[in-house]
């Protein structure tokens, strides 16, 4: 045998579901949150989190192990990341998409082989039909993921307050807007913008009660809708944020048409996703969002830039780009 080669990435990858349980039970437990009034004690956390005596000391030092947790003399306090990111009283809060990891994907993953095997998605609609119709039907289901949609999309939403160059338009809709993030972000980011959210009609209150806590509503209007059977409304800017990969070919391409219909001359498609890097090497997050869009999905994958233009352009737009933007994700922009 090499001396040279060992097997610890081999058993840091096989059990890396350790770590993550880890802290999604953390989150579960709101232990961040609490941790942000200031720091504590084992004594003084174990009752305010519900922790058995057996357990508090190994979860809390192993939280300060994977960097998680600080821990000063007898005191446990949040990093600035977990102060930051997984407080829930923050606005900057991503957790909800780590509370779905934990309510809904951790246990759907646990039948990665089947899906493997079969090609059949293996979540709560498993023998069903559609993940969505199963989500927008329970209104404490639909929030938590409609508060996941947030988690994911708050670095590339503002990556894309940034990077697009706003000044050149004045309106935007934004497709399966969720929550709002995106809308938001760019209204708080841009205020000659105005814009619309877009989504099924049981999010409207959901977008509404967002976008009143973030800011934004007099600019900002929700609009209810299928995109399957209605016209898109039209805008200088149409936005699909982690929306096309949900759906097969074929209605990647029938989305990507209707987007070109309702854009005027000159108007902007972005698209943006954990775009998966052309040679199929680099990004594993965006190749691993893609099984899980097979876990999660009846026909649903993520897709190259490279891919994604070259449907773009058989949907009629004339200029393509893919810009990369925060973490995994990249946009790939179109103009008509």
């Amino acid at each position: 045998m090499n001396d040279a080669v060992t097997p610890a990435n081999l058993f840091n990858i096989g059990f890396g579901f350790w770590g993550s349980k880890v802290l999604l039970s953390a989150v579960e437990l709101g232990l961040f949150t609490e941790l942000a009034k200031g720091p504590a004690d084992l004594e003084t956390l174990s009752p305010q989190l519900g922790l058995h005596g057996r357990a508090a000391r190994d979860f809390l030092d192993a939280l300060v192990a994977l960097k998680l947790l600080e821990r000063r003399d007898a005191d446990y306090s949040n990093t600035l990341e977990t102060d930051f990111f997984l407080d829930r009283a923050k606005p900057s809060y991503v957790g909800g998409l780590l509370e779905m990891a934990n309510a809904r994907l951790y246990e759907a993953w646990g039948s990665l082989t089947e899906a493997l095997k079969t090609g059949c998605h293996q979540n709560e609609a498993k023998g069903a039909g559609d993940v969505f119709t199963t989500l927008y039907a329970d209104p404490e289901r639909l929030r938590g993921f409609l508060a996941a949609m947030s988690g994911v999309s708050l670095g590339a939403a503002q990556a894309i307050a940034a990077k697009f160059p706003w000044k050149d338009y004045k309106t935007f809709t934004d497709i399966g807007c969720a929550q709002g993030m995106v809308a938001a972000t760019l209204a708080a980011a841009h205020p000659h913008l105005s814009g619309i959210g877009y989504d099924l009609p049981p999010v409207k209150p959901v977008f509404e009660e967002f976008l009143a806590k973030r800011g934004g509503l007099d600019r900002v209007e929700f609009r209810s809708g299928n995109f399957f059977e209605d016209p898109l409304p039209s805008a200088d800017v149409l936005i699909m944020g982690h929306i096309l990969h949900d759906w097969d070919l074929s209605q990647k391409r029938m989305l990507l048409a209707k987007a070109h219909a309702a854009l005027p001359e000159g108007g902007a498609l972005i698209v943006y996703e954990a775009i998966i890097d052309d040679e199929r090497r680099e990004n594993a997050f965006g190749l691993m969002m893609s099984l899980n869009m097979l876990i999660e999905t009846t026909g649903g994958f993520d897709f190259t830039g490279a891919d994604c233009q070259t449907w773009m352009r058989e949907a009629g737009f004339s200029q393509t780009r893919v810009q990369p933007l925060a973490g995994p994700d990249s946009m790939v922009v179109a103009i008509k």
